[in-house]
């Protein structure tokens, strides 16, 4: 369900964004309006000073964006995306000792700030705000001295994330390719009290994503 709610809000934005793309529809320079999809990979990690060693999952990213120009040079682009984060941890301290697989699902808006360099290249960069959909976690390793998946569930998430993201990308005609990087300031897990007395964060972990994507301006 929750999903399903997703996905249409994604495709209300889309008619939303198109409209004001075609309405701000700019020839005096190298920014041109535009609304379409976007979609690609992500290399995605969790930093955190717990671990003993962190890998990069494989993910993926899909959505909407609208880019708006507000000046020869300039453009705002919002966007609204389905988004898969996470890392297999390894930990090895007196708490927690194994590895565990982390996986997250967002539904992500950042809004971006677009510098065109010349008619095809631009660099861009802003805030983002993400909802999680869902998470879970599994148990990796067969002599974990710590069960990942009894003892931590989606309450123990923060729902709600904010980040920073920036990158760069090329557009030739209507397609456009881009590299873009993205850090969360929150922590992924909620902070927790053991025996009502210690205050503890787990996992205490920032996301960190490298997406490679693909866009196609459909107006």
């Amino acid at each position: 369900m929750n999903k399903m709610k997703s996905g249409i809000a994604i495709v209300l934005m889309f008619f939303a964004i198109r409209g004001l793309a075609q309405e701000n529809h700019d020839k005096r320079g190298f920014v041109v309006a535009s609304a379409g999809i976007k979609g690609g990979l992500n290399l995605s990690n969790l930093y955190t000073d717990d671990a003993e060693k962190e890998k990069m999952l494989m993910g993926f990213n899909i959505g909407l964006f609208a880019k708006l120009p507000i000046a020869r040079y300039l453009a705002i682009q919002p966007e609204l995306y389905f988004t898969t984060k996470g890392a297999e941890i390894t930990y090895n301290n007196p708490f927690v000792s194994g590895v565990g697989r982390f996986r997250y699902n967002y539904i992500e808006m950042p809004i971006l700030l677009v510098i065109n360099l010349n008619e095809n290249f631009n660099i861009h960069g802003g805030p983002y705000a993400a909802y999680m959909v869902s998470g879970d976690v599994t148990n990796k390793s067969g002599n974990s001295l710590f069960n990942f998946e009894d003892n931590i569930n989606t309450d123990d998430y923060n729902k709600f994330d904010v980040g920073v993201a920036a990158g760069a990308g090329i557009d030739i005609g209507a397609v456009g390719l881009g590299a873009r990087y993205s850090y969360g300031i929150g922590k992924v897990g909620k902070e927790r009290t053991y025996l009502g007395t210690t205050t503890y964060t787990f996992p205490n972990a920032h996301n960190s994503v490298v997406s490679l994507y693909i866009t196609i301006s459909l107006n």
